[in-house]
């Protein structure tokens, strides 16, 4: 087979997901940052609109404490759990970085939402995938506050945007081996 398919097949194959408390503190290069956000620039967008837009935070520690707040001055009486608090504040400590990824809704109104939730997907997929071809591991979440209004708006996007989810990179002593549960063939219909 070809070695650039061999190659990318293998990078794709080997994408793993690894917690943030499993990274291992150790500090990623911003130039290789800057160089996962070009490739998630490349991603697939219907009539350019390019909707993805990425907040790195370049010590993790300041975003998870932000975070955490925000969990706090959102989480009424009974809501508020101190352990998802504690949790939160310390979610990043073995992270190198964190982007914010989110969808920034462009002006094409007959391009649907889906499509340009789609785009930024895309664009995370690109940084995951780089990520691993670096020896990088990552975590892509949405918990704790990520799909809260309160989180966008502390970000000062719009109603119409969407917060795809909290990326933490950085390096790991061990990935985890990688599954489907699915037989393949039961996810794909052949029509001849």
């Amino acid at each position: 087979m070809d070695t650039t398919f061999s190659t990318i097949s293998t990078i794709i194959k080997n994408r793993r997901t690894t917690k943030a408390f499993a990274m291992n503190g150790n500090k990623i290069p911003n130039g290789h940052i800057a160089a996962l956000l070009e490739l998630a620039d490349w991603a697939p967008t219907h009539g350019y609109t390019e909707p993805w837009r990425f907040i790195v935070y370049e010590y993790p520690a300041e975003f998870c404490q932000q975070h955490a707040d925000l969990y706090k001055q959102n989480s009424m009486g009974d809501n508020f759990n101190p352990t998802t608090y504690n949790n939160l504040i310390h979610q990043g400590d073995t992270a190198s970085h964190v982007i914010i990824a989110v969808m920034k809704r462009g002006t094409i109104a007959k391009i649907p939402a889906f499509e340009e939730i789609a785009a930024v997907s895309c664009a995370v997929q690109n940084i995951l995938l780089g990520a691993t071809a670096l020896n990088i591991a990552s975590f892509w979440s949405t918990g704790g506050m990520a799909n809260k209004p309160e989180f966008k708006d502390f970000f000062q996007f719009g109603d119409d945007d969407i917060i795809i989810g909290v990326l933490y990179l950085g390096y790991a002593d061990a990935i985890a081996e990688g599954k489907r549960t699915i037989n393949l063939e039961e996810k794909i219909k052949w029509v001849k």
